[in-house]
């Protein structure tokens, strides 16, 4: 055992082992649809899409969500906070290289996005392998998880659950925070308002 305190605990039931991943991971139809939006919200900008406040802020809505019904924690013994972390890292680094790679331009109605093939991968790399490890977890892999969980110290099945939460908080908002970024820069100095940048009160596409 870890010396006391070495390992604070940040819940009192998160560093619980008793909840198997397999239980945790059980998907359901709203999972599925979950998965399915977030991969939609990007490809629909492949075609090209205005920057509006709800095109930019319904990926962080809806993981948002998400952390409402399903984060119960952040464990930290053995290594579930490293896991946390470099999944939390992972997404954040997708959800930049998203936003860098997606072209913004001055449109007659406000900043207009348009994904490339590299932005929209990128996007659906970090929704996807999200989506592989629930469907590998949920139809026989729960026991190759739990045996690799054990081989390197991570102690609780809500670790892999705040992983990957956390992994699609950090990709939606690094996304958003890159786009919002480069429509602001893109914008006229006499229209840098939140209003004008984004389209609010005009029609929200």
């Amino acid at each position: 055992m870890p010396p006391p305190g070495v390992h604070p605990t940040t819940h009192p039931e998160v560093d619980d082992g008793s909840t198997t991943v397999a239980d945790t991971y059980d998907m359901t139809a709203t999972d599925y649809a979950i998965d399915i939006s977030l991969i939609a919200v990007v490809l629909l900008q492949v075609r090209g899409r205005r920057l509006t406040t709800r095109s930019l802020l319904l990926p962080v809505a809806i993981v948002a969500w998400v952390a409402a019904k399903y984060l119960r924690g952040i464990p930290t013994a053995g290594n579930d906070l490293v896991l946390v972390v470099s999944c939390t890292a992972a997404g954040v680094l997708l959800g930049t290289l998203c936003g860098l790679f997606t072209t913004v331009t001055a449109g007659e109605r406000g900043p207009f996005a348009k994904a490339g093939a590299l932005a929209a991968g990128l996007w659906v790399v970090g929704v996807g392998t999200r989506l592989a490890f629930q469907l590998y977890a949920s139809y026989g892999g729960a026991t190759a998880i739990g045996r690799f969980s054990a081989a390197h110290d991570i102690t609780s099945s809500e670790a892999w659950v705040a992983a990957l939460i956390l992994m699609a908080i950090g990709e939606a908002l690094a996304r958003t925070g890159v786009l919002a970024a480069r429509a602001h820069r893109i914008a006229p100095s006499h229209v840098r308002t939140p209003a004008a940048m984004i389209g609010v009160g005009g029609n929200l596409d």
